[in-house]
């Protein structure tokens, strides 16, 4: 189909198809930006030669180890050098790399060692008891573990294992690396954060990888030589692929331990970080950071904020302070983020402040690795774009992950109908961009109308008292379930519910006001994200 009458002798050749591979970025910038700094993390200051002769001696140094290509190989690392060189010594050796979340409990990470079936796994000292006890509680073969000592922490190698350092010293740094004869090849693996039943082996192909460097480069607006912080977890989505990207525009990647407001001010101002991406509360810590823990900086840093809809409140005051959002989209199936919320300056410019947040918190329309987005009704029908119809997001693309590991049931699920079903769901309004209302799970049903906990939440976190605010559904014998608010309130701010309900209630219907107001810290996941399905246990028993 769409072929010429006569194709003779036009095939794929070793002369025009290569596999699309992340790795190819890394390869290339050894050559076109040996001197350029790579890797940036206190002392640790590495070229892109340097950068990429680690990550050779890595590959050399898993190889030497007994790894095979297909095999698996883990980490329970924060975000450090030697996370970022995994991404590519791992696969460079054919190995497929499986970042850890460091915030799992025992049970769960030795049910992923042995589901992944992970041959070696670098650890980080911090992590090391974890690590130890999953492999006593694991079933099957146990990884080696190979200690990552930071010399920019208290945390040094206890000389418990095989040491990092000494890995790569046994290693080739001119080691050829082994790139994919398909692109199709599995890259990576990555455990969704699931809150019910064990986690989800997502996997991850090298023309996803690929595709996703390349466009989010266009999606950011990004010429040579970024300068890029890590507050995502690299264990998440693989820090939204930003890593494999780097190479590709010779950025420098700036690595952090600890995410915290001084942080990541004095990274702007020392290191000169141009981007970085976070979960909303990361925008909420800067814009209430400390003035003892704000730097100056003089030139507008890029932002890509994804998870729950950031509050229009705390974009206004983000904005003021030399940060540009971007609302963005995606899941760990789809490596990370798929839409964004593209700016159209000659319509919107011209609204007010609350107008511009307001559209700044749409997910947006795909990026340009994404087919276009639909939203669908639960049988699998396309619903009209009219800001209203409120149906599940649905995803296609080569940025759609493999599958499932070892569980085709869930895969072909996921799948139905010819799209990856988010479980997201939201209108799309006429432009075409899409607007979460709400996880399915997250929807309150009270007296039979539905109520978004999102847009509850967006009106309590316009309170100057509110730190952060998530709202739960609530048991109610008259209505069925009724909201349940919990606030986390700023430094000095008194516990005042009746105040706060009576603020929701100047912005929002009666019936989507609170009920109830519950004050305290809010449950978190490390990637920022606040857990309802633990509000939402707290909120049944009230």
């Amino acid at each position: 189909m769409g072929w010429m009458a006569d194709e003779t002798g036009l095939e794929k050749t070793a002369a025009n198809y290569v596999p699309l591979t992340p790795l190819s970025h890394l390869q290339r910038a050894a050559q076109v930006f040996p001197e350029h700094l790579a890797v940036s993390y206190g002392k640790h200051r590495k070229t892109y030669a340097e950068y990429h002769a680690r990550c050779s001696r890595l590959a050399s140094g898993l190889v030497k180890l007994g790894v095979k290509p297909g095999d698996v190989v883990a980490t329970l690392l924060p975000n450090l050098p030697a996370q970022a060189e995994a991404h590519f010594g791992v696969p460079a050796c054919g190995a497929v790399l499986n970042t850890i979340n460091t915030r799992l409990d025992v049970g769960t990470v030795a049910y992923i060692f042995g589901h992944g079936e992970a041959k070696a796994v670098l650890v980080d000292p911090q992590f090391l008891d974890l690590a130890e006890a999953a492999v006593e509680e694991m079933d099957g073969p146990a990884p080696v573990l190979i200690e990552v000592a930071d010399d920019q922490a208290s945390w040094h190698a206890t000389g418990r294992h095989m040491d990092y350092e000494a890995l790569l010293a046994s290693g080739d740094p001119e080691f050829q690396w082994i790139m994919p004869e398909d692109e199709w090849e599995s890259l990576a693996l990555n455990y969704t954060s699931g809150t019910t039943g064990r986690p989800k082996g997502v996997v991850y192909h090298h023309r996803g990888a690929y595709l996703m460097t390349t466009g989010t480069v266009i999606s950011w607006r990004m010429v040579l030589h970024p300068v890029y912080l890590t507050i995502v977890p690299l264990f998440h989505c693989n820090g939204w692929n930003h890593t494999w990207m780097m190479p590709l525009v010779g950025g420098t990647l700036v690595c952090c331990r600890d995410i915290t407001a001084q942080n990541i001010y004095n990274a702007i101002h020392y290191e000169g970080v141009t981007h970085f991406g976070g979960a909303p509360i990361v925008l909420n810590m800067i814009v209430n950071a400390l003035d003892e823990e704000r730097r100056t900086f003089d030139h507008t840093v890029e932002v890509f904020t994804a998870g729950a809809p950031p509050a229009p409140a705390t974009l206004s005051k983000i904005e003021n302070l030399g940060f540009n959002v971007t609302h963005v989209y995606g899941l760990t199936e789809t490596f990370g983020h798929v839409t964004e919320c593209y700016w159209k300056a000659a319509e919107w410019d011209r609204l007010d402040s609350a107008g511009i947040a307001a559209k700044k918190a749409r997910q947006g329309v795909a990026m340009p690795m994404l087919e276009p987005v639909v939203v669908r009704d639960s049988e699998h029908n396309t619903l009209p774009m009219d800001g209203e119809s409120q149906g599940e997001i649905a995803l296609r693309g080569n940025v759609v992950m493999k599958g499932y590991l070892k569980n085709p049931e869930a895969t072909a699920e996921a799948f139905k109908g010819g799209y990856f079903n988010s479980g997201d769901l939201a209108v799309q309004h006429p432009d075409g961009y899409i607007q979460i209302a709400d996880r399915a799970k997250d929807i309150i049903i009270s007296g039979g109308e539905n109520i978004s906990s999102v847009e509850v939440e967006g009106v309590l976190m316009a309170h100057p008292d509110v730190l952060l605010a998530a709202v739960a559904a609530m048991p109610d014998a008259k209505w069925g379930e009724v909201p349940c608010a919990f606030v986390e309130l700023k430094p000095g701010a008194a516990e005042d519910a009746a105040a706060l309900i009576a603020f929701t209630r100047e912005t929002l219907a009666g019936f989507k006001a609170p009920k109830k107001v519950v004050f305290q810290e809010l449950p978190k996941t490390s990637t920022g994200k606040i857990q309802k399905f633990e509000l939402r246990k707290i909120a049944k028993n009230l």
